[in-house]
Order: C-alpha cells, then sequence, then structure tokens
C-alpha cells in the first residue's frame, strides 16, 4: 500500500509546475500572459547573410539597424534548433505505399522510406525556425494600498468589460506588429504572426523539451 505522502506527490508537483508556467491562456493567437501582459509570435523567414555580397551585407546590417532604432518598445528574437521531424513525410510515403498496386514501385516506395529514414538518423539533420516576440503591457497604476496594479485589472468588472479592454490591447498591440513587420520587410525578412493552435504548440514545446519526439496531446489548452 502506497503511504499517505507518496499518493499525493505527484499531484502536488503538478500544481506546483503549473503555478510556475507565466502563461494564462492563448486567445485569438495572443498569449495572455498571468501578469496581464500580452505576447504576440511572429515566425520570420531567414535568408543567407554570407552568400550574399559585401554591399549586401552592409545594407541589410543598416536596414536592420534602422528597424532596431525605430522601436520604442522592446521585442524579443530568438531561435529555436530542433531535430527534423520526419514523420509526416515518412506517413504519407506509408500511405503512397499502401495505395499503389505496381509491385516494382511498391519495391521502390519501401526501399525509400528505409533510406530515408536511415539517412536522417545518421546525418542529425536540424531545423531552425526564426521567431520575433512583440510585448504589450497595460498602463500600471497605483491602488489605494499603495500597490502596484494593472488598470484594466484594478477593479473586478463584467465580461463584456472585460472583453472591450482585451479587444482595445489587442488594437495596441497589432500597432506594434504593424510596426515590426514594416521594419523587417525593409530587410528582406518576412513575417506571418502565429495562429492560437501554432502559438500552443510552441509554448507546448519550450515547456516540455523532453517530450520532443512525441506528438503534442489533442487537448493542450
Amino acid at each position: 500500500m502506497p503511504t499517505q505522502t507518496e499518493d499525493k506527490g505527484p499531484r502536488a508537483s503538478a500544481r506546483s509546475t503549473q503555478e510556475f508556467l507565466p502563461v494564462s491562456e492563448v486567445r485569438d493567437g495572443i498569449i495572455v500572459l498571468k501578469d496581464g501582459s500580452l505576447r504576440a509570435i511572429l515566425l520570420a523567414s531567414s535568408l543567407n547573410f554570407a552568400l550574399k555580397s559585401e554591399d549586401e551585407q552592409t545594407a541589410f546590417i543598416m536596414q536592420f539597424q534602422n528597424f532596431l532604432n525605430s522601436l520604442d518598445f522592446s521585442v524579443q528574437i530568438f531561435v529555436q534548433s530542433r531535430m527534423l521531424d520526419i514523420r509526416p513525410y515518412v506517413a504519407t510515403l506509408e500511405a503512397a505505399y499502401k495505395n499503389q498496386l505496381d509491385d516494382l514501385m511498391r519495391i521502390q516506395i519501401r526501399e525509400y522510406i528505409q533510406f530515408v529514414k536511415s539517412f536522417t538518423e545518421a546525418a542529425n539533420i536540424m531545423t531552425k525556425n526564426f521567431f520575433v516576440c512583440v510585448p504589450y503591457s497595460p498602463s500600471i497604476a497605483i491602488n489605494k494600498k499603495g500597490m502596484l496594479s494593472m488598470l484594466p485589472f484594478a477593479k473586478k468588472s463584467s465580461t463584456e468589460e472585460t472583453n472591450r479592454t482585451f479587444e482595445e490591447q489587442v488594437t495596441q498591440l497589432e500597432q506594434r506588429i504593424s510596426i515590426v513587420q514594416q521594419g523587417l520587410v525593409r530587410t528582406g525578412v518576412r513575417t506571418v504572426q502565429l495562429g492560437t493552435e501554432e502559438a500552443i504548440e510552441l509554448l507546448y514545446k519550450m515547456f516540455n523539451p523532453g517530450e520532443e519526439g512525441k506528438p503534442m496531446p489533442l487537448n493542450s489548452q
């Protein structure tokens, strides 16, 4: 029989882990943190800087410098490096193998699947994704007790007022997103904002690095 401490241990650990996560929810593609601030994640394209001429490199550096100097708010740029996940591609090949009626083509597809698997395992292929995190924090006020508090959350409000406040904050965030996107496109870097599912998947992989090879649970919120 497990002791009472052993029985409660895993659940207590899970609750403690949740408390350390800064994310409250992901809503309409916007990450809402527990302090009330918002984050939008932009997926950025890459360019091969080394293959450009010296003049092109200098022009890119100047444009990127101008972009940074034009911002009156902070942004976070981060790179995600992960092992190449070939499972979707292999699944497509497996489906083609099952639907193929020609015996010779079936043999070739099967051999190709084995080649892809062995090659990716031996070569240790990595994929890199580039992201830009655009923040927005609501104004901070001093309450009657002298404590800092976020203005929209300083007093209890109805669901309608909360939704209206959220939409107003998203409008402010979207203005920042537009500034970042316009600044980066001048350097030749294209961006697209992550939707709700993409943002949840990114967060899940960040907070669960040991489960990289496992599919993300469908009920992750």
